[in-house]
């Protein structure tokens, strides 16, 4: 799923002092503030055909406030320059949910398919109207067949 960049995920907490309650929550990681990113565990960068020079980092064990315990992968997807500089200034935030993650030069395309289908359903729903399921019932019945 893409993820707003201005969203405040949290690490898992470290561990157990042994004294008072638990602590459920790790560092603080927000995805507009580069200040608060851990190391990244890969990056990848590769030249893609249509999109150029492209980097990709990953960071694992993250969570929403409101779910501790259900982890995810934070994927951060940045297109660059020939320098290495980033080129669009707002980049591309995907989260991971599930047991096995395809590879991470893989895995950003997956989204940017998945991302076409749903325009694809905006404009079917929006423009030719496809919000109503058209169920094969028996509308008329003349001498007893459904027409």
């Amino acid at each position: 799923m893409r993820l707003r960049s201005n969203l405040c995920l949290w690490g898992e907490p470290p561990p157990y002092s042994g004294r008072g309650k638990p602590r459920v929550h790790g560092n603080k990681f927000k995805l507009n503030d580069a200040n608060t990113w851990p190391d990244p565990e890969p990056t990848v960068e590769l030249e893609d055909h249509k999109l150029g020079k492209v980097r990709i980092r990953l960071w694992t064990r993250q969570h929403f406030r409101l779910s501790p315990h259900h982890s995810m992968s934070i994927i951060l997807v940045e297109r660059l320059t020939e320098d290495g500089s980033p080129r669009v200034y707002k980049p591309m935030w995907l989260a991971f949910v599930g047991v096995q993650m395809p590879p991470l030069s893989e895995v950003w395309k997956l989204y940017l398919r998945r991302f076409a289908v749903d325009h694809w359903y905006r404009f079917v729903k929006q423009r030719l109207h496809w919000t109503l399921p058209k169920l094969s019932t028996c509308q008329y019945k003349l001498l007893g067949h459904c027409v």
